[in-house]
């Protein structure tokens, strides 16, 4: 049982809980009712209907298809990326800065990395122009794909919550 409420986790979603609450409430263990209360206050603010399996970050989920049953990943306009498993940022649109003069928009002079040793790798949602994220990798590294969750044990060993229907 959680010591937090749905009015405490709003807050938290909205940024605008109290920061000594918020520490506190980061530093617990993993609560299965505060993590279904997140989800929930997530859930409230996006346009479409299909579940949150799992947010992956400020704007991308993982997210159950209403029809199809199947996990996407998300954006929180709507635009799926395709299956979870797989590395979003292919289907993302991708600005690379790897000239001095792309650079200069981020950095002042003299301040910016050489772009024959470093890249930036800038991901945005194709529908609606949101960044996802941003990687500072050498030019000739391959996209990098952060991670694949495992959403059965995070369901049924951390949270304790049954494991959300998901298609074959």
């Amino acid at each position: 049982m959680s010591v937090y409420t749905q009015e405490q986790v709003n807050y938290l979603v909205e940024g605008k809980l109290d920061w000594e609450t918020t520490m506190r409430m980061l530093s617990m263990p993993k609560d299965g009712e505060r993590f279904r209360m997140y989800v929930h206050a997530l859930q409230s603010k996006l346009p479409w209907d299909d579940k949150i399996i799992l947010p992956i970050s400020l704007h991308l989920y993982i997210a159950q298809n209403k029809t199809s049953k199947e996990w996407v990943t998300k954006c929180s306009c709507g635009h799926e990326f395709g299956d979870y498993r797989k590395n979003w940022k292919l289907q993302a649109l991708i600005y690379v800065r790897d000239n001095a003069e792309a650079m200069h928009e981020v950095y002042p002079a003299l301040m910016a990395p050489d772009t024959n040793w470093q890249v930036y790798r800038e991901y945005y949602c194709p529908s609606c122009g949101t960044m996802h994220d941003v990687e500072a990798p050498t030019p000739w590294y391959p996209v990098m794909h952060e991670f694949e969750p495992d959403i059965e044990a995070f369901y049924n060993d951390w949270v304790h919550l049954p494991l959300p229907e998901k298609a074959s």
